[in-house]
């Protein structure tokens, strides 16, 4: 890791050390539903790669108490959503995928590949709800060491597995990948994660450089009030934690906050 620890002025935030993935529209330039739905899968596992990467190279940094109060309960949160999103992928997204194929087992990959870091995700919340404030920064990042690489390799491997479920779809029994996907999102959402959890995706989303800008204004897919909303109103509460993200509220990588 190559974080300069000089000076007081906080550096600007940069994909280090889980690189982004590639969306397959980006990389095949299809649009098909298939690949509509894996390349929104891909940016948000991008929000959940930025995510972590703002945790490792802040974590080094935090100082006053203040800071690493606010600073657990980003991390927290980001735990949380990733946690969340796999969660309802196991009862909600591959069993509905399965109904609509008439087969079983279709995403199990996926499954084992999530059983490979949920352990060390565990232990990191565990950590930081036993020490809080406390925590020593070189623990941390060793317990992100222990399960980032399994984190990353199955954020890479998913989208394409969600491409090839396209040979399952056929006319007599089509698969609405889109709808099913959109139903499963919408359960992972409440009141309490919305304030509490959710900005963390939405502030680790940068759509205006990335991919050149195409996904900027189209995923997520917020518009108009609901998007100063959710981007904007909402992180007023928790604040002092939703400054440690990598992405302004526009869509842009920004100064880290320490």
């Amino acid at each position: 890791m190559n974080i300069n620890m000089a000076g007081n002025t906080p550096p600007i935030y940069i994909d280090t050390p889980l690189a982004l993935i590639h969306t397959p529209k980006f990389k095949t330039g299809k649009d098909d539903p298939f690949t509509i739905e894996a390349s929104h899968m891909a940016l948000s596992h991008n929000s959940f790669i930025r995510g972590l990467n703002s945790i490792y190279q802040q974590a080094p940094r935090v100082q006053h108490p203040v800071d690493k109060s606010g600073f657990v309960g980003y991390c927290l949160a980001w735990i949380e959503c990733v946690a969340t999103h796999h969660h309802y992928e196991e009862i909600e997204l591959f069993p509905n995928i399965d109904m609509a194929a008439g087969q079983k087992g279709l995403m199990d990959n996926a499954v084992h590949e999530h059983e490979a870091f949920c352990g060390g995700m565990e232990q990191m919340k565990k950590y930081l709800l036993d020490n809080d404030a406390d925590f020593c920064s070189t623990e941390l990042v060793a317990i992100m060491d222990s399960f980032k690489e399994p984190l990353h390799s199955h954020h890479k491997a998913e989208p394409d597995a969600i491409v090839a479920l396209a040979k399952y779809s056929t006319p007599d029994k089509p698969i609405d990948i889109l709808g099913i996907a959109d139903a499963a999102g919408k359960k992972q959402v409440n009141l309490g994660f919305m304030f509490n959890t959710l900005p963390v995706f939405f502030l680790n989303m940068e759509t205006v450089k990335f991919e050149d800008g195409i996904w900027h204004g189209v995923f997520p897919p917020l518009k108009g009030i609901a998007k100063t909303v959710m981007n904007k109103a909402v992180p007023m509460w928790h604040s002092g934690r939703w400054r440690f993200a990598s992405c302004s509220p526009d869509g842009e990588a920004k100064q880290l906050a320490v």
